[in-house]
């Protein structure tokens, strides 16, 4: 296990992957299904904190926090004594037939940090994309409309339902049509890459104008459209922030044609963005329908749907699950929300977010290859591009930059085509962050000077 004493330095004791790691990978390759693919061969064996450690001994800064889901740090000593306390009382009892005080404690909990003063239900899944299937049914039973609204390279899970409003990457999709009809999808308002070829903001918003008038008003009937999804800022599609203005005027369109909002936060909820939730960061737009998961549970299986309590009217048994709602997920993710409040993270995402967003367009003056630099609190995307005038994705670049923080030490992942996602948890210091840049801007300097 990582021990304080060993931070807040990376340590790299043999070539990663060593010998153990590419033995179990070997392995890996042979059993496991070939749908899922490896960013790069970390075989981790424990997690402490910010770090973590593989079977070789080498030590890793984690900055994606396990996919964006340990937002308290690993294995953090309030949340094992939860999972250690409930398992030992109660492992399972299906919440969909019968009941158990952590449920109902964890969705009161919901219930008040969510935006909104209005009555609330919460149902609860074991996934960011069962989180959205049930937000899907709901819309469709309570509006009794069967259309969508969602974003081209938006990410809302790869099931059947979630996968009709999923456009990230062909990938996801290719080979499984037919999905659920009819979805329609718009472009998110991704100022750096305009789909319209317009800048902010002279544009005047034209992509929040577009959907009325090209969408709603020409062949996607409002009538007929039960709800939006949107991600408040856009995980797999890039760190996309949209603009101040923008939330405000979409959600006046839709609450205009009587369409439900739903706000998809399993990336960027639990206090990544230094909010709650990432919609938070937009005053006065309150979504009818919050799905969660990913840090909800700080790492054991839950999501979560919490929405107006009207919106919940469906008849018993229409919507369900067995697992949903665990009690030892429960008792996890009530601890990370005791956790954020009483260890103040909220205020440290805010402010350890400045201060990272400060050091990276610092490095951005430097580096060529540096597009753009985005973010709110420590959802943060650094955008790799191979000339800063005609903004070409610097794809490959990343790949090579992500493989040069790994081998060194660093933890860091991609999103969208050539942007590199910074999400570390949100217990993270400046001591560990000047740690990770160091790395991180030893591999950027390499890179940059080969565009040259």
């Amino acid at each position: 296990m990582v021990t304080e004493l060993d931070k807040p330095k990376p340590k790299i004791v043999v070539t990663p992957p060593g010998p153990k790691a590419r033995e179990l990978l070997a392995k890996y390759a042979d059993t496991l299904s070939r749908s899922v693919v490896g960013i790069y061969p970390l075989v981790v064996e424990s997690g402490s904190g910010c770090f973590v450690r593989d079977v070789d001994g080498n030590e890793f800064i984690d900055f994606n926090s396990g996919l964006v889901v340990l937002n308290v740090g690993h294995s953090h000593p309030r949340v094992v004594k939860a999972i250690k306390d409930q398992a030992e009382k109660l492992i399972h009892y299906s919440w969909t037939d019968f009941s158990y005080q952590r449920i109902i404690e964890h969705g009161e909990q919901l219930k008040a940090i969510t935006p909104g003063t209005f009555p609330k239900r919460v149902f609860f899944a074991n996934s960011g994309a069962e989180a959205n299937e049930a937000a899907m049914k709901m819309s469709r039973w309570h509006t009794r409309k069967s259309l969508f609204l969602a974003y081209t390279s938006a990410f809302h899970g790869r099931t059947f339902g979630t996968m009709s409003l999923t456009a990230s990457k062909p990938v996801q999709r290719r080979h499984f049509f037919p999905l659920v009809p009819e979805t329609t999808h718009v472009p998110y308002p991704y100022c750096y890459r305009c789909p319209f070829h317009l800048t902010y903001p002279e544009c005047n918003l034209w992509c929040v104008d577009f959907i009325e008038e090209e969408v709603l008003k020409k062949f996607h009937p409002p009538e007929d459209t039960a709800a939006m999804f949107v991600e408040a800022i856009q995980g797999e599609g890039g760190y996309v922030v949209p603009p101040d203005d923008y939330f405000p005027r979409l959600k006046k369109i839709l609450d205009k044609y009587d369409i439900l909002l739903v706000a998809d936060e399993v990336q960027s909820g639990i206090g990544r963005s230094g909010k709650w939730f990432g919609i938070e960061h937009w005053e006065g737009v309150i979504p009818d329908i919050i799905t969660s998961a990913k840090a909800l549970g700080a790492g054991l299986p839950l999501g979560a749907a919490i929405a107006r309590e009207e919106l919940m009217d469906w008849e018993p048994g229409s919507h369900a699950n067995t697992m949903g709602g665990n009690p030892v997920a429960c008792a996890a993710g009530l601890q990370v929300i005791n956790i954020i409040k009483e260890e103040r993270l909220l205020e440290n995402a805010t402010r350890q977010g400045a201060y990272l967003m400060k050091r990276l367009k610092e490095m951005q003056q430097k580096y060529q290859i540096i597009g753009e630099v985005r973010g709110k609190g420590l959802m943060i995307g650094v955008e790799l591009v191979k000339d800063r005038k005609t903004k070409e994705p610097a794809a490959e670049e990343a790949t090579e930059v992500t493989n040069k923080c790994f081998r060194r030490g660093l933890a860091l992942i991609t999103a969208g085509k050539s942007t590199m996602r910074f999400a570390p948890p949100l217990i993270v210091t400046h001591e560990i962050i000047d740690a990770a840049l160091e790395v991180f801007e030893g591999a950027i300097k390499e890179v940059n000077a080969q565009l040259n």
